[in-house]
């Protein structure tokens, strides 16, 4: 076989007339001189501020070690976990159950379920933790139970966040369920499908794609949001950290000791919404 037939009437090579040969282009990669300022400019001044707050004596990190696991830390930091898991749990299902109500044909269940959201989306959270600290001097005695007895500072916190959340959850259900095409449940009816089946294999699994991301978002926010029942005297995290700076008057590296582990929490709070976002998302990445 002849080097003519080898050849490709694209190359250069070939083209070029005999005695001659063209130049191939060069390619020269493009200088990305401004990204690469911009980054170090950015890593300088990151090094500076961990320099400064590392070597800064004032941050006291020997009292933060001292106390960053001591009993009392340890025990608001329970307490924080649990009203968070336990406000999550109450405020979606009584959200789930408005975000229906919301989507229901009768409409004094609309009605209801929109004004249930509109009043404690309007309201500030520690206005109605307040107002619910307070609920005896409006309701001395339930069921012949002086008030005071059955609402104690937790349960204020557990009512008054789970109520709050509620608003929010129910909203984001209805977003999620709203998100899923009306065809793939006429599909369902079509295939004979109950009621309950087209809910539990159609409907949920698609609509999970949508809940999961803001789910995690009023997740991390829920656990953060849990430092204003310090204000009604609940030992949380942030309360526990508070008793002991009143104490030693070490403030800074106290409030040290509950903001790292509010970031290890959510750090890893981050880490599991990302796997389950991965998770329902199975089928529709390419």
């Amino acid at each position: 076989m002849s080097s003519d037939t080898l050849s490709s009437p694209s190359d250069p090579l070939a083209e070029a007339p005999p005695g001659k040969i063209s130049a191939v282009p060069r390619i020269v990669p493009r200088r990305r001189t401004g990204q690469w300022t911009a980054a170090a400019v950015v890593l300088v001044l990151l090094g500076l501020a961990v320099n400064s707050v590392l070597r800064n004596e004032a941050f006291q990190w020997d009292v933060v070690a001292d106390y960053f696991t001591t009993a009392s830390v340890l025990r608001g930091l329970w307490l924080t976990l649990w009203l968070t898991a336990l406000v999550m749990t109450l405020g979606f299902a009584f959200g789930t159950l408005l975000a229906v109500m919301r989507l229901s044909a009768n409409p004094v269940l609309r009605a209801v379920s929109w004004g249930y959201v509109w009043l404690f989306r309007s309201v500030p959270i520690l206005v109605q933790l307040l107002f619910w600290f307070n609920i005896g001097a409006l309701y001395p005695r339930v069921l012949g139970v002086k008030t005071v007895d059955l609402f104690g500072p937790v349960t204020v916190a557990i009512v008054g966040l789970t109520l709050h959340e509620a608003a929010y959850a129910a909203e984001v259900v209805r977003g999620g369920i709203l998100s899923v095409d009306r065809g793939q449940v006429e599909a369902a009816q079509a295939l004979g499908l109950g009621r309950y089946r087209r809910w539990r294999r159609i409907v949920l699994p698609q609509a999970m794609r949508a809940i999961v991301p803001p789910a995690g978002n009023m997740l991390i926010g829920t656990l953060k949001g849990t430092s204003i029942v310090s204000i009604i005297a609940v030992q949380d995290l942030l309360y526990s950290v508070q008793l002991v700076y009143h104490r030693t008057y070490q403030v800074i590296p106290l409030l040290l000791v509950a903001t790292l582990w509010y970031v290890v929490v959510t750090s890893l709070l981050s880490v599991g919404q990302y796997y389950v976002e991965r998770h329902y998302a199975r089928g529709t990445r390419r």
